[in-house]
């Protein structure tokens, strides 16, 4: 059951949400439960949309952005951000179920996709704090310094709403995966 209310509608969020619930709902069709319960603070959904937004201008490519999603979602234990995570990977950034896998599990059947992963994975894992040779090793794959810093801030990010969700309990409105169900 969920601990922080979600709105059942776009007019029944804040009134500062609503233009940016309507955004939503234009891109994708629907507005996700986690939309709308962040909604509850204009200021959180404008912020969680506003790096939503950059991180898609930037050079990391959707089925990897998925990649690391999927990883962090894994390492959080967030079934929410795994079952949304599997669906978009596999709808929209045309990740097979072999691959998504392996990126619950902190890799990649792609091995420059993989060394991004098991970085964001380690990041993760350390909050932060990993080490030289990890950096070489994405950089080895062919990762500049700024891409490093995109695969750091998806951590952040999902890392957040992995959180959010977990606290709010926030109720699956995708088809459910659960962590540590990876094969």
């Amino acid at each position: 059951m969920p601990r922080i209310a979600t709105p059942s509608s776009i007019a029944n969020a804040p009134a500062a949400a609503q233009p940016m619930l309507r955004a939503v709902e234009k891109q994708l069709g629907v507005v996700p439960n986690l939309f709308r319960m962040v909604a509850n603070s204009p200021a959180a959904l404008e912020g969680y949309l506003g790096m939503m937004g950059a991180l898609a201008k930037g050079r990391l490519p959707a089925p990897t952005r998925e990649r690391i999603a999927l990883a962090i979602a894994e390492i959080n234990g967030c079934n929410y951000c795994l079952s949304a995570h599997t669906y978009l990977g596999k709808n929209l950034a045309r990740l097979d179920d072999a691959e998504m896998i392996a990126n619950r599990h902190g890799g990649s059947t792609d091995p420059k996709a993989a060394a991004a992963v098991r970085f964001a994975a380690g990041v993760a894992q350390s909050r932060g704090h990993v080490g030289q040779e990890d950096l070489a090793a994405v950089r080895l794959a062919g990762y500049d310094d700024g891409e490093i810093i995109e695969i750091v801030q998806h951590v952040a990010l999902n890392v957040w709403t992995n959180y959010i969700n977990e606290v709010a309990q926030t109720e699956i409105d995708f088809p459910v995966v659960s962590a540590r169900d990876a094969a």
